[in-house]
């Protein structure tokens, strides 16, 4: 059937889409939830951060300790490439050994990729489909505000470090606007739904 892609920048209601899209009938995969999954013990880019950035990022557990890690990359362009260099490829190869899995045990399911980082990471090949949901810049930081408790200024940087809509809507097969309240944005992912070609 069909893999779709799913992102949008901060507060833009990437969540909900994949929530509402699951209720549905899809086969939801959270690459944030894959990128935790590459930090526990045992997982090949646990041992690739351990080696490149040293033994006091590893947990007791064997797990890595992600503020540990945190206050290694925080701020430093550099080191944060070389995790993400490590990271971004673990989490499309549990990706793709998801998706394999869900195809050949139901061929009809759509199967949509929640991912933040979609196109920084170059996933987008992974789909058939890329969904872009955006939200007016304004409204995406007076959301983040609220959400995480967070003043002006530290949500105005996380929102300058992504990619711009704009940047996401180039490259979308569909762009869904979230810029209403959440009865509209409900419409607007159930047209979305709809749009897809019957099995």
């Amino acid at each position: 059937m069909s893999v779709i892609c799913l992102t949008g920048g901060l507060a833009a209601g990437k969540s909900t889409a994949a929530k509402f899209f699951g209720a549905q009938g899809a086969h939801v995969i959270d690459a944030d939830k894959l990128g935790h999954k590459t930090y526990e013990a045992g997982q090949p880019a646990n041992q690739l951060i351990v080696e490149t950035f040293g033994q006091d990022v590893q947990a007791s557990d064997g797990s890595i300790d992600r503020k540990a890690l945190g206050g290694k990359v925080f701020g430093q362009p550099e080191a944060l490439k070389q995790l993400t260099d490590i990271v971004w490829p673990a989490i499309r190869r549990l990706a793709e050994t998801e998706i394999r899995e869900v195809q050949a045990s139901n061929p009809e399911m759509v199967i949509v990729l929640e991912a933040a980082v979609l196109f920084e990471a170059g996933w987008e090949d992974l789909g058939d489909r890329n969904w872009v949901i955006v939200v007016d810049p304004e409204i995406a930081i007076e959301r983040a505000m609220a959400r995480d408790d967070l003043p002006l200024e530290a949500v105005k940087n996380r929102l300058n470090s992504q990619i711009s809509n704009g940047e996401r809507s180039q490259k979308a097969d569909l762009v869904i606007e979230n810029n209403a309240d959440s009865e509209m944005f409900r419409q607007h992912l159930q047209d979305a739904w709809n749009s897809l070609p019957l099995a």
